[in-house]
Formats: C-alpha cells, sequence, structure tokens
C-alpha cells in the first residue's frame, strides 16, 4: 500500500501475454524471429510489443506498432492507414475498463501509434492494450505519478543506459522487470547506429547479434528499422511492458559524438545530407519511444526531450537533452576550453534546469544526466591500458589529467556555473542520475571544497567497457585502475570498470540508495543478475555513505 494505490503482483508472463487470445499469443511467437517470420507463422499486428512512458499524476503516454499487413514491415512504407482501439483497464483481464479511444495509424508514421492517455487517477496500477482487425496487442502494465500534493514513502527507479544489440543479449531489462518499480530511467544509447562487426562484444569485436539493416544507418527507413530490431526483443518487450520509461537520448540514437553541426565520423557534417540524417534519427525516436516530445505525444510536434516530472513531494525528475545544443567538442588545450560562452546544454535548457532545481519543493532532485558531471583526473598507465581506457569512456581524463571533453570536463565554466547556483541557492538533495561512460561510479560533485550534489552513475547494458577493450580477465588489470582513480579522486566513493548491468535507485524521505547489479554474461539470454555495490545518501548532505 502506498498513497491509497494497490500494486498487483503479476509474473512477467502474466503481464506480456495476459489476455491474449489464441491468435494474439500465436503472434507473440512470432516476434524475435522478425524480420524474417518462421514458415508458415501466423501474421500478427502487434509485433514489436507495448509500451508506456512519461508519468503523470492523471495521464501516461502509450505506444505500439501495428503490422497491418505482413509487407508492411518498419520503414517499408507499405501499408494502408489502419484503426486502431486502445484500452485501459483497472485490472489485467479489462473487466473495470477506465478509458479507451480509438485511432488511425498509417506509413506516415511508420504505422507507429503513440497517445497520451488521461483523465487518470494518481499513484495507480493501470493495465493497457490495443485491439485491431482480429489481433489483440500483448497487455501493457504502467502506473500514473503520485499527486503533486501526495507524500510517498518511497519511490523506486531503474537506471539504465548503453544497450547496444550487437553486444550481447539485453538480460538486465529481464531482470529489471521483476522487480517492482515505478518507473525506468533510461539515460541515452537505447540503440547504436553501427554497422555489423564495429563496436560489438569484446576485444576482438564479435557480433553476438547482428544489427538490422546491416549498414550503419541514415536514412529514415534505416533509423525506423534499426528501432524496430530493438523493440523485437523480448526482454526489452517485458520491461516495457511492466513499467513507464522516462527516457533521454544520448548520441548513439543519432550518431557518435554528436552535436548540433556534425558528430565524431560524421562526412556531411555542416551540409543537408547531415541535417537530413538528423531530423530522420529524431523523427525516427519520436515516433517509436513512448516520451512526450515538446510536451505532447503526438508525433512531429517538436523535438524538445529536455522535461521534468513530479512524483508527489518525494521527487522531481529532471531529464537533460546534452547534444541538441550543445557547443563543438574541442581538444584538450584549446583556448576555446576556457571560453565561458560555451555550453554543454544551450542557454535555454541550462536557465530551465537552473530555474526547476531552485524552485522545486521536491525532497530530492533527480537530474536524469546523460553523461558524467563529476570531474575526473585518471592516473599515468601503460599505453595499452591507455588505449582502452580512451576508447572505452571516451571519455574520462588519462594521461596526464586531461580531461574528456566529450562530457561535462569539456564544458567546465558552464558546470562550475550550474554547481555555483546550486550552493549559491542552498539547493540540497540533487542527485545526478548518469550514464555513457560504460562503467559504475558513485561520486560527490564538490564545488569550491565540498559537496554540493551526488552522482550516481550506472554501467551499461551490454556495451564494451575496460576489461572488454583490454582483453583481460575481469578484476585483473581493472583493479589496480580503480584504487589509483580513487586515490587520485577522493570525490569518487566507488567505481567498477568492468561489469554490465543496471541499477535501481530508492528514495524515501530521509536518503537515497542506489543498488549496482551485474549480469553473468553478455552472450547469454538467460544470464544471471547479483547485487554488485550499494551506496547511499541521507537528506541534507552530499555525502556517500556505504550501505
Amino acid at each position: 500500500m502506498r498513497n491509497g494505490s494497490r500494486r498487483t503482483t503479476l509474473t512477467r508472463r502474466d503481464v506480456i501475454v495476459g489476455g491474449l487470445g489464441a491468435t494474439a499469443a500465436a503472434g507473440i511467437a512470432t516476434v524475435a524471429t522478425w524480420p524474417s517470420p518462421a514458415p508458415g507463422a501466423q501474421h500478427h499486428r502487434f509485433q514489436h510489443g507495448v509500451a508506456s512512458g512519461d508519468p503523470l499524476p492523471t495521464a501516461v503516454v502509450l505506444w505500439t506498432r501495428i503490422t497491418p499487413i505482413p509487407g508492411a514491415r518498419p520503414g517499408s512504407g507499405r501499408g494502408g492507414s489502419t484503426a486502431v482501439t486502445w484500452q485501459v483497464a483497472a485490472d489485467p483481464a479489462f473487466a473495470r475498463l477506465v478509458r479507451s479511444g480509438s485511432v488511425r495509424s498509417d506509413p506516415a508514421r511508420d504505422h507507429t501509434v503513440k497517445i497520451d492517455a488521461s483523465g487518470l487517477q494518481p499513484g495507480t496500477t493501470y493495465f493497457y492494450r490495443f485491439v485491431s482487425g482480429p489481433d489483440v496487442s500483448p497487455v501493457g502494465r504502467t502506473r500514473t505519478a503520485p499527486a503533486a500534493d501526495s507524500s510517498p514513502e518511497r519511490l523506486r527507479f531503474g537506471v539504465v543506459s548503453c544497450a547496444n544489440w550487437q553486444a550481447g543479449h539485453f538480460s538486465s531489462y529481464r531482470h529489471l522487470a521483476s522487480d517492482d518499480l515505478d518507473a525506468v530511467i533510461h539515460l541515452g544509447d537505447y540503440l547504436y547506429e553501427y554497422e555489423p562487426g564495429k563496436y560489438s562484444y569484446g576485444h576482438d569485436q564479435q557480433d553476438v547479434r547482428r544489427h538490422d539493416p546491416p549498414r550503419e544507418i541514415r536514412t529514415l527507413e534505416d533509423y525506423r528499422r534499426r528501432h524496430a530490431q530493438y523493440k523485437t526483443d523480448p526482454d526489452l518487450q517485458a520491461l516495457h511492458a511492466t513499467a513507464p520509461f522516462i527516457a533521454t537520448w544520448d548520441d548513439h540514437e543519432v550518431a557518435d559524438g554528436w552535436w548540433p553541426g556534425g558528430a565524431f565520423e560524421q562526412d556531411d557534417a555542416q551540409d543537408g545530407p547531415w541535417r537530413s540524417r538528423r531530423a530522420a534519427a529524431l523523427k525516427a525516436y519520436d515516433e517509436w519511444m513512448p516520451v512526450r516530445l515538446s510536451g505532447t505525444a503526438r508525433a512531429g510536434d517538436g523535438v524538445r526531450i529536455f522535461r521534468s516530472l513530479r512524483f508527489g513531494d518525494l521527487a522531481e525528475i529532471t531529464m537533460l537533452d546534452l547534444r541538441s545544443y550543445r557547443d563543438e567538442r574541442v581538444d584538450v588545450g584549446a583556448p576555446a576550453l576556457d571560453d565561458g560562452s560555451r555550453s554543454i546544454t544551450g542557454r535555454a535548457q541550462h536557465g530551465w534546469l537552473v530555474d526547476r532545481l531552485t524552485s522545486t519543493s521536491a525532497r530530492w532532485k533527480l537530474v536524469g544526466n546523460p553523461v558524467m558531471v563529476a570531474p575526473m583526473l585518471m592516473p599515468p598507465r601503460p599505453q595499452a591500458d591507455q588505449v582502452a581506457l580512451k576508447d572505452t569512456t571516451d571519455p574520462m581524463s588519462w594521461g596526464s589529467a586531461e580531461p574528456n571533453t566529450d562530457e561535462w570536463d569539456g564544458y567546465p565554466l558552464d558546470r562550475r556555473a550550474l554547481l555555483a547556483r546550486i550552493a549559491e541557492e542552498g539547493v540540497e538533495d540533487v542527485v545526478f542520475l548518469s550514464g555513457d561512460v560504460h562503467t559504475a561510479w558513485a561520486n560527490e560533485v564538490v564545488h569550491e571544497g565540498r559537496p554540493v550534489a551526488t552522482e550516481l552513475v550506472c554501467a551499461s547494458v551490454t556495451s564494451n567497457n575496460v576489461d572488454d577493450f583490454m582483453g583481460t580477465e575481469p578484476r585483473t588489470v581493472s583493479v589496480a585502475i580503480e584504487s589509483a582513480i580513487t586515490a587520485l579522486n577522493p570525490h569518487v566513493r566507488f567505481v567498477n570498470l568492468d561489469d554490465h548491468g543496471h541499477s535501481v535507485v530508492e528514495l524515501t524521505p530521509t536518503e537515497t540508495r542506489m543498488e549496482w547489479h551485474a549480469i553473468s554474461d553478455r552472450r547469454d539470454p538467460r544470464a544471471s543478475s547479483r547485487l554488485l555495490a550499494a551506496r547511499r545518501v541521507r537528506t541534507g548532505s552530499a555525502r556517500l555513505l556505504p550501505t
């Protein structure tokens, strides 16, 4: 019991196939084989699961994708306008229907369906599904946010980033699907743009699974197909069907290291092809993700993804966009690095973030922060180790204390201005939830000698980290590097450079606690999970404590 709402216990299978008839169940059996259904498999319109996102006290985004005819595969442009009914119920059998409606989808939005189901009750678990022709979708479970004036006793969020299809199976999503979560915070790199054989599993870059289409994606058709492939993963489908997502993008949803004028390896930067590629990537993201862009669930209304969500008086979550408005990355030592006009957030988003942090009455201020905010000094190491760390985090400072200029370290005055406002305004209980670097960290964020915020960094779901790039056994060479990192950086209270997995952050009125969970083997679709570490911070203090 919490805020008068009742949690309903379901198994993962109950959520995915509950309420389906024989026709729908047959369709689910074909999901993992897309884009080449098994011979004789029955066509089913719901091949990419269901999802929900951006929960408000009285509304939540609901999503699915229709395949009206066998040839209407994602990105194909085939298939006509198709009617879809959506239903929201208080029970998984849909005996107590509370909201419903009908919409149409067509090739202009790749037959995706994204609606804002409103008129719901705060802090309540609901079940939803879609119906089109003879087919019924899997049943999803979602939960609205608590009322703004309520006082939740606890909030529990999954925290994930960096899920590369080619580098392994998404077992972390399966383990999170069995947890009791209010939402999943996805910090970016939901998918990767690379061709087969690039940035894959381990030191030898082996493809555990091959990307579709089998090339680096650049066109709208490409991005649609890649989103569709990721949403055939059974573990990702299970997690989407279990809890609402609160997501933002980092770089790989478009291209590695992108900024408004180009990307790291972009050969058509600052001309029509780059603008077209970026527009295609963001359009596909809008179509395929259960997020409100520019404040609405309607596709095509805009591309602003930075936003905030309130969870009673216990938490406010601000989700940042650290790609769309940043100035171009500069090299270490460039005079521009100390230019106060350069920004990673852009002026408007920076002002908005400061306003949210200084004006909210919520106890915990969670900042969904795609790239690391804390500065980092790295110890000198043998050349092979330096290369491995640079390739992994492309990243953290290394060698002679050089910063990672793709992250907040590349925009030091922007970071200083933000932390100064936090300190000057006496804002307490700020927790940055960060991703991107494929490794696990717990940092105290220091301004003028004292911690003013906390940073909790999740590891990657599958993307390579330090031992993978070095080709060394886990917990061998990396252990010595971790020890040197913590010796050089007293604000680092925990670091793990080897393990992959997911995190869970739990909030109460007195403390925030982060758990890091590690999976056993990315190559194993049934990989086990173990608790790797946990750290906590008490209200009124930015000091990290062991648990």
